[in-house]
């Protein structure tokens, strides 16, 4: 999720639905949490004591997702997505040449389409996304990935988002 670091955008269902998650992780997961840890903490020696670790490291990861849900939602652009103009941008449904295959993915913040499981998500700011971003159906370039090895890539359909 590294489009948190500028402004995200996000339809309303997945500003909602993200907003939702915050509230229940800020109230009633924290207080569940914190009265797991004192239920193990009663159990006595917490160097053996696996319920009680195990409830420190899941308050450990509440406590980052709401640290990131709050970021999210604090820099997020709620509206409908682009209207596609056959050019790359965040919020659109890109169908690239990677590599020679055929690959369709969503350019954005993995949280829009988090029931689609189906749609790849990659962040504007990956190395594919800032590379593709401006171009026109029709037009290619190439990345270098993580790896270090240069890739091409083609832009051969670019779709409004529908969620």
């Amino acid at each position: 999720m590294s489009d948190t670091a500028a402004t995200t955008w996000l339809t309303q269902e997945s500003f909602d639905r993200l907003s939702a998650e915050l509230e229940h992780l800020s109230g009633p997961a924290r207080v569940e949490i914190a009265k797991k840890i004192e239920a193990a903490r009663e159990e006595g020696d917490l160097k053996e004591n696996g319920g009680y670790h195990a409830a420190k490291d899941e308050q450990g990861k509440i406590e980052a997702r709401i640290r990131q849900l709050t970021l999210l939602l604090r820099t997020a652009t709620v509206g409908e997505p682009p209207e596609s103009t056959g050019v790359v941008e965040t919020g659109t449904v890109v169908t690239a040449k990677i590599f020679g295959e055929e690959s369709k993915f969503l350019l954005g913040n993995r949280e829009i389409a988090a029931d689609q499981e189906d749609l790849e998500v990659y962040p504007s700011s990956s190395p594919l996304g800032a590379a593709i971003m401006g171009l026109k159906v029709g037009e290619s370039t190439t990345y270098t990935a993580p790896n270090g090895k240069q890739i091409s890539v083609e832009v051969v359909a670019v779709e409004t988002y529908r969620g």
